[in-house]
């Protein structure tokens, strides 16, 4: 079987998967039942200083349901841990010296001054821990006091505590990105400006998860009143995805290792921000939702798709998919798709036809021979992917590619076969040669 033992920044673990900083790692209780099941490592829910933070005692978390009742998203308002320092110190210490071959980060948010950082580190780094996240994402309760995303949108103050952290410890240190942010690349080339090891990205994205329309109250409140809080769970995905491949491709943060978080379910998630960068992955929705045990199909998973892929490490995975990642000035314009139904798999739904017909480029008929019969009109296809996307049948509705030569029956050309060379070719608008013929 594949090998799923990571390394990452100094940083040994069975496998890539780690519990983010949140409250399943908020106690030594539930880390050791987490490494029970199967966990690669953990991040340790942010510590503070003393006195500790009081969280609200009512709701603090709300979920976006799918149709099926599914949690979609978590909306969650509870600050860093809220118990004395000393106390995750001690336990820290015990799970660490217990699981010695399990990874264990630990998280850290203090105000941004030289002398707090420099309290803080060396009794962190005394309980043999293996690094720290220094947590600049949290959008709420914290931000509002000078920290968490609060400086995780300056990258002025990035760099700057990051090099506090490598001067006053010899930990490994990962600094965590907020995604409520214009351009994720700045914050990161701050973080590897300032001495940093990694990166972990995405925290949670700020957010109101919605409003009891009988009382008029957002959700979720305390008594009658309520805060934005940070949205996570499977729909930050893509932006988390996104974020990732950002820094990944981006010729500053070159080689900056990632550990990636948003959204991860299933190994399938894990593999795709293992694919686009990231050489760990941090659950916490999922974990929430389904419990611990999870990560065991999240190793059987990717070890079996490893086996059928040829991987025998992770670390080969890491970041294969970025070079397919471009700007959109860069894409081939001469390449042509269809979309195809396959017949035999058609229920007659219509649900692509009333979608291409309301919403697209009308290029699904809806009868032949007077019955109800869905066929592609490949002359207003333009390829946009909608009617595979809603399809309710997997296999049924698919795109086929044009082969160079073919004739293209919307446009009636011949498809150009110069896909190699089309940051060059004349029909590019980016291309030296376009810019050249607009010119004149």
């Amino acid at each position: 079987m594949a090998n799923l033992h990571t390394e990452f920044i100094g940083i040994h673990s069975p496998n890539p998967f780690w519990l983010a900083s949140a409250p399943p790692t908020d106690k030594e209780y539930n880390v050791v039942r987490a490494f029970e099941a199967g966990w690669g490592g953990v991040v340790w829910k942010t510590l503070g200083e003393d006195p500790p933070v009081v969280n609200v005692h009512g709701p603090r978390y709300a979920a976006l349901m799918g149709g099926d009742r599914r949690v979609i998203g978590f909306n969650n308002i509870e600050l860093i841990t809220d118990r004395p320092l000393q106390t995750n110190l001690d336990e820290i210490r015990r799970v660490k010296r217990a699981w010695p071959d399990r990874a264990m980060v630990v998280s850290i948010m203090v105000p941004c001054e030289e002398q707090a950082w420099k309290n803080i580190l060396p009794r962190v780094e005394d309980t043999g821990c293996d690094g720290i996240e220094l947590n600049f994402g949290c959008p709420h309760g914290m931000s509002e006091r000078g920290m968490g995303s609060s400086v995780g949108q300056v990258p002025e103050y990035i760099e700057m505590v990051a090099r506090w952290c490598k001067h006053y410890s010899k930990l490994p240190v990962i600094v965590k990105l907020t995604p409520n942010i214009t351009d994720i690349r700045y914050p990161a080339r701050a973080a590897k400006a300032g001495g940093a090891d990694a990166v972990s990205l995405i925290n949670t994205i700020n957010s109101v998860m919605g409003v009891n329309l009988e009382t008029m109250t957002m959700l979720p409140s305390v008594g009658k009143q309520g805060s934005h809080g940070g949205y996570c769970g499977t729909a930050v995905k893509p932006i988390a995805l996104n974020m990732v491949a950002e820094i990944a491709r981006d010729p500053q943060t070159a080689g900056l290792p990632i550990s990636g978080i948003g959204g991860v379910n299933n190994w399938r998630d894990a593999a795709e921000f293992i694919a686009l960068g990231s050489g760990t992955v941090q659950v916490c929705t999922a974990a929430m939702v389904y419990g611990f045990r999870i990560v065991q199909d999240m190793c059987s998973g990717l070890s079996n798709f490893m086996d059928e892929q040829g991987y025998t490490s992770v670390a080969q995975m890491v970041g294969k998919a970025v070079p397919s990642i471009t700007g959109w000035s860069n894409l081939n314009l001469n390449h042509v798709e269809k979309a195809v139904i396959n017949q035999d798999n058609c229920i007659q739904c219509g649900r692509c036809y009333v979608a291409c017909e309301d919403t697209s480029h009308q290029a699904i008929s809806a009868t032949k021979d007077g019955k109800r019969h869905f066929e592609i009109k490949d002359d207003a296809c333009v390829g946009c992917n909608l009617c595979v996307s809603i399809c309710p049948v997997p296999d049924t509705l698919s795109m086929r590619t044009l082969k160079p030569g073919e004739v293209d029956t919307r446009t009636g050309k011949a498809v150009s076969g110069d896909y190699a060379n089309w940051t060059t070719h004349p029909n590019n608008p980016m291309s030296p040669a376009f810019k050249a013929a607009a010119i004149a």
